[in-house]
This record gives structure tokens, sequence and C-alpha cells, in this order.
């Protein structure tokens, strides 16, 4: 008999395990036996708590999100500027978290895996559109809605090529607080050219 409150445990160690086997192995090769095995758990399981690998591999996915969403909102509060808001997102997006090589490589199958899974594809759809309006609404408070549309826009691009061209390169901390200070600087330029 399963002891009682084991249940949120045992689901917190198959994901990690599954971002285990998808950073040493790949999305593709990434199995229930594979996730199983770095869990300690029977494979039986897995099916158990999430109805199979796609089950599994949805909520890695969803709990990767909320961990990006959970930093921002640890760090936000009433007194929040606007300008402190946006470097808020900017920090969140280049956290430790997301730099680990597990982490980094997860994303990065998960992304390749969405133009080819309808349920992924619409997790990273998501993804963009959060990243969109967290930071639309605070550059709205800073400029006119046209602008601030595009601010954001532009912003979430230049975040997510500087943190893909860091993953990429296996850059250090080093690497990615840099990474982080130049998309800094680029969202103070857009405030400072859109304004008003």
């Amino acid at each position: 008999m399963p002891k009682v409150g084991m249940e949120p445990v045992r689901r917190q160690q198959l994901i990690d395990a599954t971002i285990e086997s998808v950073a040493q192995k790949g999305l593709q090769a990434t199995t229930i036996n594979s996730i199983s095995k770095n869990a300690g758990m029977s494979s039986g399981i897995i099916s158990h708590y999430f109805g199979g690998k796609q089950g599994l591999i949805e909520a890695t996915v969803r709990y990767l999100l909320s961990n990006l969403k959970d930093d921002l909102i640890s760090k936000v509060d009433e007194k929040t500027t606007p300008t402190q808001r946006l470097m808020f997102i900017v920090e969140s997006n280049f956290a430790l978290v997301q730099q680990r090589k597990d982490t980094t490589r997860t994303w990065l199958s998960f992304w390749a895996q969405s133009m080819h899974d309808k349920e992924l594809h619409r997790l990273q759809n998501v993804n963009s559109k959060r990243l969109q309006s967290n930071l639309t609404v605070s550059f709205k408070q800073l400029m006119p809605l046209a602008q601030a549309n595009l601010a954001a826009e532009l912003t979430a691009a230049m975040i997510d090529g500087l943190w893909l061209r860091a993953v990429l390169s296996q850059s250090d901390e080093n690497q990615f607080k840099h990474s982080e200070s130049l998309a800094k600087n680029y969202v103070h330029s857009l405030i400072k050219q859109y304004g008003a």
C-alpha cells in the first residue's frame, strides 16, 4: 500500500529523472525505462502517475515553465517599478537554474521536438506568449501601446537569442551574466528610444 503523501514526491522524482535522461540521451532516446532507472522506480509508476511517457514529458515542460514564472513572481511586489520588473524578467530568463546543463539540454530538446509534437508546440506557445505579455505589461507603462508591443517583441527575441547563443556555445556562468547584461542594456535603450 502506498504511503500517504508520497505522490507529489514521486511525481517530482520522475520529473527530475526525465530532465536527467533528456540531458543525457536527448528526448527521442529517452524512454520509460531510462526515466524509471534514473528515478529508481518501476516503469509502471510512470503510467500510474502520468499516463505514459508523453504525459510525463508534458508535465516536465510545465514544471520548467513554472520555475520561470515562480522566479519572477518571487521578485516582484507592489512597489516594483515597470523598469525594475523588466530587469527581473530578464534575470529570471538567465537565472542559475536556466543555465544548468541538464536544464539547458532539456529546453533545447523540447524546443526541437515542439516542431513535431502538438502538445509541446502548444506549451512552447504558452511560454512565448507569457514572456511577451509580461514584457508588454511593463513597457506600456513607459511608452505608447504600439511602441510597447514592438519593444516587448524585440526584447523577447533578444532574450531568447542571447540565451540560445550562450547555451550553444557551452558558455560558463560569466557568459550568461554577460548575456543578461546585454539584454538589460537593450531594454534600457528601448525605454530611452520609445519612452514617453
